[in-house]
């Protein structure tokens, strides 16, 4: 016998096997055994939550000739067998997508003048009913008001808002609604069961969150990954690698690499996970999808949803919202969202995906209110790191000033005596110092925690005089602390560059030199 598909092969045949549609289910048993049917139904839901499914249980239990006392159709009688096989004359499917013009709706209305010969109803079932036309729609009307007693209707569509208001007023509306996760676990997991198949409840639970409330979707997705590991047992591992999603850990790891403004290391993982295949499109949305988990769990740490993700998924994801504030979220997932729609026509989505991020991680590159919000956070940011230097510095200074001695002076002038034969600094190697800031800041650490301390308050730039790098500091008594220690200064940068280089500390705006920033970065990112 010829494969048949997981989502064919289980699709449920009576009441019972239905998941997550209750409500619908129980007002349907009810009306089967009451006897009191309607003659039009609208069916409304999104994709694969059992709209088309339902309908025709319906339809066999309303034409079956030994019905259940909860209302199923006993699927044992010949017209339960012929409509589960699609050969009963009386119950039509019809797909308005591609039969959706008034000489469709004619035929309906022709033959429905003639009686069913066995079974109690005739019965149409219209999927996709959105599609009809106009025409199509103005002449089901009469016959959708007063149809024969046998004769029963079932719309089922995705988007009921396109029907005419005189077409729903005629129909009993049910909504069905998006089937949870755990549904749809459980209900995989059952039939893995019945499959012999072994599948981690991680990969089954990862299956139904990507199926977005859908059961033949997860069917669908489960059926690929098998294919692709056939006779293998299924982990996340393996689900991510087929379905091409983007696990928990790469999307932290982007997410932090943002925050920390860090567009070196940011540029380099989306360098490796594009030549690892990740698609710039789904990449974009999981990451949208994880940083709406963040504002979720940003503003409330108990939802359910949250809370039955693996320990190791919630921890990653509490530890993350706890680095930035409300407003930088909204504004990554406004910018992500944005990005999202612009990668379905876009041509060059690794540029665009990167041009975002990057804008991301750099708020000064943008203008907006909320990117002026993440810039104002940094400040704030350097205010209160200003603050604590300023405590620190006022503590040191004085004992720095007090142990002066002629050791000191000594050392001084032991300093000079090994950089004078050094020879002076090029532009390239001031300019290259720049770049290389945070590198010469680890080693002044070492040399003069104090000095280094004021770094964390300072923008570094290119003097105006040859051979000579310039600090400017915002604060008048940081500048006082770095001019106390300015021959670790310039020892640190000697020993880094090989080179006689001169440094001016100077008291300025930093708004002054944010182009030269700017032109920094982005010269860095080109030579990376």
């Amino acid at each position: 016998m010829a494969y048949q598909a997981l989502y064919r092969k289980w699709r449920p045949d009576n009441f019972n096997d239905v998941k997550g549609q209750d409500h619908i289910v129980t007002t349907l048993r009810n009306q089967v055994t009451s006897a009191h049917i309607g003659h039009a139904y609208l069916m409304n839901g999104t994709r694969g939550t059992g709209k088309t499914t339902i309908a025709k249980i319906f339809a066999k239990a309303i034409n079956c000739e030994n019905p259940m006392p909860d209302g199923s159709p006993c699927n044992e009688c010949h017209i339960c067998k012929a409509i589960t096989e699609q050969r009963y004359p009386f119950v039509h499917e019809i797909d308005a997508a591609s039969n959706n013009g008034v000489e469709n709706v004619r035929d309906i209305i022709n033959n429905i003048v003639y009686s069913p010969t066995e079974g109690k109803y005739i019965v149409y079932i219209i999927d996709e009913a959105h599609m009809l036309s106009t025409s199509a729609f103005n002449a089901l009307l009469k016959t959708l008001e007063e149809p024969p007693s046998y004769a029963v209707f079932i719309l089922a569509t995705t988007d009921p808002e396109k029907l005419p208001i005189t077409i729903l007023s005629r129909c009993q509306r049910y909504d069905f609604k998006r089937i949870t996760i755990e549904t749809i676990t459980a209900r995989l997991s059952e039939l893995m069961v019945n499959e012999g198949i072994s599948v981690t409840d991680d990969a089954l639970k990862y299956v139904a969150r990507a199926a977005d409330g859908s059961m033949r979707d997860a069917l669908s997705l489960l059926d690929q990954c098998i294919s692709f590991y056939l006779g293998q047992e299924l982990d996340l591992a393996k689900v991510c690698e087929v379905l091409g999603a983007v696990n928990i850990e790469v999307l932290s790891k982007l997410f932090n690499n943002i925050t920390d403004s860090d567009v070196k290391s940011l540029m380099n993982y989306i360098e490796q996970l594009v030549m690892e295949g990740r698609e710039m499109t789904s990449l974009v949305n999981d990451f949208v999808a994880y940083l709406r988990n963040l504002l979720v769990t940003k503003e409330s740490p108990d939802v359910t949803e949250l809370k039955e993700l693996p320990k190791e998924q919630y921890d990653i994801i509490m530890n993350d919202s706890a680095k930035v504030d409300l407003e930088t979220l909204i504004r990554y997932i406004r910018v992500c969202s944005e990005l999202s729609g612009k990668l379905k026509i876009s041509t060059q989505k690794r540029i665009d995906v990167e041009v975002a991020f990057i804008k991301l991680a750099k708020p000064q590159m943008e203008t907006d209110i909320g990117s002026l919000h993440s810039r104002i956070k940094e400040l704030e940011k350097e205010v209160e790191d200003l603050k604590s230097m300023i405590s620190n510095g006022l503590s040191v200074a004085p004992q720095v000033a007090a142990t002066t001695s002629a050791v000191e002076e000594e050392e001084h002038i032991t300093l000079k005596e090994a950089i004078k034969d050094l020879q002076p600094a090029d532009q390239a190697t001031i300019e290259k110092l720049v770049r290389n800031y945070n590198e010469f800041r680890e080693a002044l650490n070492e040399v003069s925690p104090v000095t280094n301390q004021t770094l964390n308050v300072a923008k570094v730039s290119v003097s105006e005089n040859p051979g000579e790098i310039k600090f400017i500091f915002g604060h008048k008594t940081a500048l006082l602390t770095a001019e106390t220690n300015k021959d670790a200064f310039v020892k640190v940068l000697s020993d880094f560059t090989g080179r006689d280089v001169k440094v001016a500390l100077v008291q300025g705006n930093f708004e002054d030199q944010s182009k030269k920033y700017r032109d920094l970065i982005k010269c860095e990112i080109e030579e990376q």
